[in-house]
């Protein structure tokens, strides 16, 4: 019997028993993970690069300095200024095998030499300057340059300044867009400054618009579309056959087609009305605006008679009537009974009076209880008077020639008078008659020469206005 105890077996170094755990273990993971080869062919192969703790902390920082220098810039006074680039892109950056340059790197391109300033409430043109790095003596310099550059002066909230500095910080060029359509610079030359302005021609186009009276022509026409001018313009047009101070009715209607300025798919204004239809107290006048073969344009109806008569209804666009033609009022200051042989038309202060045919002023100054008075003889037959004027229109004096629609005075309540108003009287060869109850005399028609090119336009028009309606109509009913 052998007493001799075992051989122990080797002993390893304590390091290399941790290796050897390590591997046993990553083995182990592997297993689980990837458990058999096929699986692994159809796996996309994937490389992670995690941070070290020192390039974590570098990353914090770099975006902490990057946060701060935005909000640096975004509370500076010259927030609204834009720096544009001064050099033109590196065409490097689009040649085959050349990275393009990451958008910081574009930004820091940018050029201070060019700004941008928002006008806002309380901006002068000094303080603009100052914003942008410009002395006081810029300002006169460049106002006294030319009488049209005072025009920079004229600032409105919102208007976007452009200046373009010299490397030595000094005013090259200043830009300023006024409007869709217009634009101004003025610009550093060896002599001075120079003023430009530069205008664009809008595309014309043409619109249609219909609107049902429910309260008053002014609101109903701005809901279906039409400016306070068109308005006014389509009022014009139908004042020979419509009162609108008293004719107008709920469930009145209108159609208007007229010329849209457009620029850069933005409508920038409006032109002529085309055609127009009125539809007052159930009945329906039309109006068609033809230029003649000697250039002189006008309304007629659709069928070529003229929408111009020798006078307008009433002298007051808008107006109130206030006091009616009659042979047996009480008058209101004199307290008796005394004909009154005209029409009063209440409107504020100030409101313009208009001439409401041709003729020749043979009174314009003061003329007992009417105040102040203009008179003007229409030809042999025709004489109107116009009284409790607050003033006169600039070029209105006995003698002078006016034509209708001409504004001749203002309302006011000079004479004997409660209120700003204006009385108008209507004279037929000498004898006073009721203006609104007289049938006024028409223009006339479109030449028989014209009327077969008159029709290929007008008939086109009404047919035009006919599909638009109803196809407006035939939609709402959806």
């Amino acid at each position: 019997m052998n007493d001799t105890p075992p051989k122990a077996p080797p002993l390893y170094p304590k390091s290399h028993l941790l290796a050897a755990s390590g591997i046993a273990a990553l083995l182990s993971l592997a297993l689980l993970v990837f458990p058999s080869s096929d699986v692994e062919a159809k796996k996309t192969n994937l490389t992670l690069e995690l941070d070290t703790p020192a390039d974590q902390f570098k990353q914090e920082q770099d975006a902490q300095d990057q946060n701060k220098a935005t909000e640096d810039t975004s509370s500076s006074p010259f927030a609204q200024i834009d720096n544009a680039a001064d050099e033109p892109e590196d065409t490097a950056a689009t040649q085959p095998g050349t990275k393009p340059a990451a958008p910081e790197v574009a930004a820091a391109a940018k050029s201070p030499n060019h700004k941008e300033v928002v006008v806002s409430k309380g901006d002068t043109l000094s303080t603009l300057f100052e914003k942008v790095g410009l002395p006081p003596a810029a300002v006169h310099e460049v106002i006294a340059s030319d009488k049209q550059a005072r025009q920079f002066s004229q600032l409105k909230n919102g208007q976007v300044l452009q200046f373009e500095l010299t490397p030595e910080g000094k005013l090259k060029q200043l830009h300023s867009k006024l409007s869709d359509l217009e634009s101004i610079s003025i610009s550093r030359t060896d002599k001075g400054y120079t003023f430009t302005r530069d205008v664009s021609k809008p595309n014309v186009r043409t619109a249609y618009v219909h609107g049902v009276i429910s309260n008053s022509l002014s609101q109903s026409a701005q809901r279906a579309g039409l400016s306070h001018s068109m308005t006014m313009d389509m009022a014009n047009i139908f004042g020979y056959d419509v009162d609108f101070a008293q004719d107008i009715r709920k469930g009145d209607e209108f159609d208007v087609i007229y010329e849209q300025k457009v620029a850069n798919g933005k409508t920038v204004g409006t032109g002529n009305i085309l055609s127009a239809r009125f539809t007052n107290r159930g009945k329906t006048y039309t109006a068609v605006r033809y230029t003649n073969k000697q250039g002189n344009t006008n309304y007629y109806t659709a069928d070529g008679n003229s929408m111009r008569k020798a006078f307008i209804r009433t002298p007051v666009e808008f107006a109130r009537i206030s006091s009616m033609f009659s042979m047996g009022r009480k008058h209101p200051i004199l307290n008796k009974i005394r004909a009154h042989k005209g029409i009063d038309y209440a409107a504020p202060r100030g409101t313009p009076i208009k001439a409401t045919g041709d003729g020749k002023v043979i009174l314009a100054g003061r003329r007992g209880g009417y105040g102040n008075t203009v008179i003007i003889q229409h030809g042999e037959t025709y004489r109107t008077l116009y009284g409790h004027m607050q003033g006169f229109a600039k070029g209105i004096q006995s003698g002078s020639n006016v034509k209708q629609g001409q504004v001749i005075g203002y309302i006011g309540t000079t004479g004997l008078s409660t209120g700003p108003h204006v009385h108008y009287e209507f004279q037929v060869n000498g004898v006073h008659v009721d203006p609104l109850g007289q049938k006024l005399p028409m223009a006339d028609p479109i030449a028989k020469s014209e009327k077969q090119r008159f029709m290929q336009e007008s008939q086109p028009l009404m047919a035009r206005m006919d599909q638009e309606k109803a196809t407006m109509l035939a939609s709402s009913k959806r």
